[in-house]
């Protein structure tokens, strides 16, 4: 299964209701608090994060196997865990990023 989660897109504007990821570098206004999944993301300059996710749009998809879909595809981040109960990866596809998530069982 692929299921559209959010789409994430970089800004320099502070919006009111963002929080600071410290970990990350990047400040977010979470996609629930939008009705169609707008994720708004603004990167701290010293952002570790690769260049392609801090200027380009990316789609994000729910999966049930992370490691089924990223299989043979070009990484642009590899699995990682950011918060508990999710393991999230970026692929890139026809030049932009994609954010895949798998959620465990109980969420």
């Amino acid at each position: 299964m692929r299921k559209f989660h959010h789409l994430g897109l970089p800004t320099s504007v502070q919006r009111p209701g963002e929080y600071h990821l410290p970990e990350y570098k990047i400040h977010v206004l979470d996609y629930g608090s939008n009705p169609y999944g707008i994720e708004w993301m603004r990167y701290d300059p010293d952002c570790p994060l690769p260049e392609l996710v801090k200027t380009v749009a990316h789609l994000a998809f729910e999966v049930d196997d992370l490691e089924a879909e990223i299989a043979g595809k070009e990484i642009l981040i590899a699995p990682n865990s950011p918060s508990p109960g999710v393991r999230v990866a970026f692929i890139i596809s026809d030049g932009a990023p994609v954010e895949l998530l798998q959620f465990t069982k109980d969420e």
